[in-house]
């Protein structure tokens, strides 16, 4: 062997290939460090470069580490700029082993030993071609390859140069040829041979079997085109006269056209199928259609703008609504912070309150404000689960739920959905709709709520659900954990005038016919219409007294039609109105003993409550009548109780719960009475009566009473404080617990009523007993 000779030059690295001796490879260049070796090689050094690659392929930003430490001396054969990137062509001469490498200026340098092939004895050699070729011939994609190198060697069998040949022609790992690379001897290189023909032959074969599958995958699927293609012949020849086949390729079409998901085409393309394959006109047939028209009406992907503007939608609410500050106010938080985030989960928010409100034109108004569509459900007296779920398609009439039918009628995946009456849903062996209605109403489910007769997950997240309820002890508890309660008060006097003034007279004169300013209302008519006409929490009956007005003033045009206005007070209200239904429940004139007045929450609202306590000669004995419920019942027994064991505390003699039977009753005895908060008024009436103190007529009383004679709080503050401002009553007693309330009391409430905190009953009879 001659003696080795060293060279340096610039080392262009690639990420997976080497070339062999006597081989040529086309190499693409992108990153800096090699273009700049390149450029080196054709500036300084006559486009001679060494060739190697890197240990690790994905690695961009390379070290003298990542470097394999043999390579090929190559020759810059064609050289071509394509923008930052160059594409070369290298033809290798010999091997190279580097001995060391640096960075400088921007490229790789390497000294490099030049490698001779081990002298093999001519015999030997022809042995190792021989063998080698017949390995490599047996490998029918590496026959060419032997065949045309053979056609250049003009019959000199140069074993290394066939090698290097078998190598660079194997599709073959870099491990694989890092090896080949190294191996220096005739029997190294002839065992790499070995390996090389190995891993082509496993290479042809995976080649053959991806071809033998693509030709038989490619002849099934030109039959099927063909097929395809006969078929749309006949379809087209058809499908003027058949029904069926119409409504399948309208249904392509839709589908085509429509951003629907990908589960939801692959479902109606599947239920298509299945009525291509059935008779026309069968009932079948008839079922799937209509299921596909379902799939198809409900919106998968149609959304509508919000209105992020605040301002616009704060005037827009109020001019809907007069009062009505909460709700308002969270809707206006609900945009701003979605403004803030770019995206938040609906929050399901429920109105409750009285009846006649506005909960559910509070609704239309939050969709209008919003810039969203508006879609109602009334619940009230649904007691069939498959109202809320939709109904299984094996039965015959099935249909989606009320809240798919509900979207399909929005047409849009975020409307505002009003889910009225919540509170009276019913429930029977038919299934619990309040139970269904959980995934619905949860924010952490609802984005993949399941119809049965959908038969695939919808998502509702997008949607703002509002519910109306009446009373929440009506509402089960699971259900009304998922609800962001607000609470829709009763309205004072004062704003059911403004409500009238601005919507209920301008609304029922359109509705009438009667055009704007023709018919006025003065305020003193509509209050006295309010209190002498109605008797309600909401606006309700008081807009169905102002159209009856304005009917009798349409009939007065009609008949006189030079009548320019009419102006409606007080005595015209009485004419057109007739006799008054209605007298507020006035407080007691004198004081009296064992009389009491009491606060009540009704469905209209507040009321005032006179308790009636008397004792007479019997057994001891105690009555209730009234018709009062069990609660109202056991604060009656608690409150004699507390009194005869205090008996002695406020100067009542104990013989007289031996010998008189105590009668209470509560007036109006048709009307059902029920709740805690009368205790301490009869615990008052009670002592009132067996010590014979008279009570103040001027004063009213609520909250429930215990055996200590503590005073609880209690609910509807706002409804009693009117109902007692209403009857004239000038002091009002409430528990002190229920300070908080006062805070949100009306301010003519607060400005009127002298409003007394108590602690027990005992507070409340310093200021009730007249001494």
């Amino acid at each position: 062997m001659s003696e080795n000779k060293l060279l340096e030059l610039p080392v262009l690295v690639i990420r997976e290939a080497l070339i062999f001796p006597e081989n040529s490879l086309p190499v693409s260049a992108g990153r800096s460090i090699s273009v700049k070796a390149i450029q080196e090689s054709r500036n300084n050094f006559e486009s001679l470069i060494f060739v190697t690659n890197q240990i690790s392929p994905s690695v961009d930003t390379i070290t003298v580490e990542d470097i394999f430490d043999y390579g090929t001396l190559c020759r810059l054969t064609s050289y071509r700029e394509k923008g930052k990137s160059i594409s070369i062509n290298v033809k290798a001469k010999s091997r190279v082993r580097f001995i060391s490498i640096v960075l400088r200026d921007g490229c790789f340098y390497a000294t490099g030993e030049i490698l001779e092939n081990e002298i093999i004895d001519p015999e030997i050699e022809n042995k190792y071609y021989l063998e080698a070729r017949g390995l490599a011939f047996s490998v029918s994609s590496l026959k060419d390859v032997v065949e045309k190198f053979e056609s250049n060697q003009r019959g000199k069998n140069d074993f290394y140069r066939l090698a290097y040949t078998i190598f660079q022609a194997v599709p073959s790992t870099p491990d694989f040829l890092r090896s080949a690379m190294r191996a220096s001897t005739g029997e190294e290189v002839l065992a790499m041979v070995n390996e090389a023909i190995s891993l082509a032959k496993i290479s042809s074969q995976i080649d053959n079997d991806i071809n033998t599958s693509i030709r038989n995958s490619s002849e099934q699927a030109q039959r099927d085109y063909f097929l395809r293609e006969r078929l749309k012949a006949i379809k087209k020849e058809i499908s003027s006269n058949d029904p069926q086949m119409s409504e399948s390729n309208s249904v392509e079409d839709r589908l085509a056209k429509g951003n629907y998901p990908e589960n939801i085409k692959a479902k109606v393309q599947s239920e298509l199928q299945k009525a291509n394959m059935m008779p026309p006109g069968s009932l079948e047939v008839s079922l799937i259609q209509n299921y596909i028209e379902n799939v198809l009406a409900t919106p998968w992907w149609q959304k509508s703008e919000d209105n992020d503007d605040l301002d616009n939608v704060e005037k827009i609410l109020n001019e809907d609504h007069f009062g009505l500050e909460k709700p308002k106010e969270r809707i206006l938080e609900y945009l701003a912070v979605k403004h803030l985030t770019g995206n938040l989960k609906a929050p399901i928010l429920c109105f409750y309150g009285p009846p006649g409100c506005g909960k559910t034109s509070l609704g239309r108004s939050i969709a209008r404000a919003l810039g969203r569509k508006f879609v109602k459900a009334s619940l009230g007296g649904v007691s069939d689960e498959a109202e809320i779920r939709g109904h299984r398609r094996t039965y015959v009439g099935s249909m989606p739920g009320r809240i798919i039918s509900g979207m399909k009628k929005a047409g849009v995946i975020n409307p505002v959905f009003l889910l009225d009456e919540v509170d009276k849903l019913g429930s029977s062996y038919k299934g619990d709709p309040a139970s269904a209605l959980l995934e619905v109403l949860d924010p952490e489910q609802n984005f993949a709520f399941n119809d049965n007769y959908l038969e695939e997950p919808y998502d509702l997240s997008n949607v703002l659900f509002l519910c109306t309820a009446n009373y929440l002890e009506n509402i089960p508890a699971p259900l009304r954990d998922r609800l962001e309660l607000i609470e829709v008060n009763s309205y004072t006097a004062l704003e059911k005038l403004e409500i009238a003034k601005r919507h209920l007279v301008r609304k029922q004169s359109e509705a009438n016919g009667i055009k704007e300013g023709k018919v006025t209302f003065d305020d003193d008519a509509i209050l006295y219409i309010i209190e002498h006409y109605t008797r309600e929490a909401g606006v309700r009956d008081l807009e169905r007294k102002i159209a009856a007005c304005l009917r009798k003033a349409a009939v007065h045009f009609v008949k006189h039609p030079r009548s320019k206005s009419i102006n409606v007070d007080i005595e015209k209200a009485k004419e057109y109105l007739g006799t008054q239904p209605f007298e507020n429940t006035k407080k007691e004139k004198e004081q009296q003993i064992g009389v009491v007045t009491g606060l009540a929450y009704t469905q209209f609202g507040g009321d005032i409550l006179p308790i009636e306590v008397t004792h007479f000669k019997g057994k001891g004995g105690l009555v209730l009548t009234g018709k009062l419920g069990d609660v109202m019942k056991e604060s009656a027994t608690i409150a004699l109780d507390y009194v005869r064991a205090n008996a002695e505390k406020y100067n009542i003699p104990n013989e007289v719960f031996l010998t008189d039977d105590i009668h209470i009753h509560v007036p109006e005895g048709a009307v059902p009475k029920d709740g805690p908060s009368a205790g301490v008024a009869i615990t008052t009436a009670i002592i009132s009566c067996l010590s014979k103190t008279p009570v103040s007529p001027n004063v009213a009383m609520t909250g429930e009473v215990t055996l200590r004679g503590h005073a609880l709080p209690i609910g509807g503050l706002r409804e009693k404080s009117l109902a007692a401002l209403r009857a004239g009553i000038t002091t009002i007693i409430v528990p002190r617990e229920n300070y908080k309330s006062i805070e949100e009391l009306p301010s003519e409430v607060k400005q009127t009523l002298n409003i007394v905190l108590m602690d027990t009953v005992d507070d409340a009879l310093h200021v009730a007993l007249v001494k």
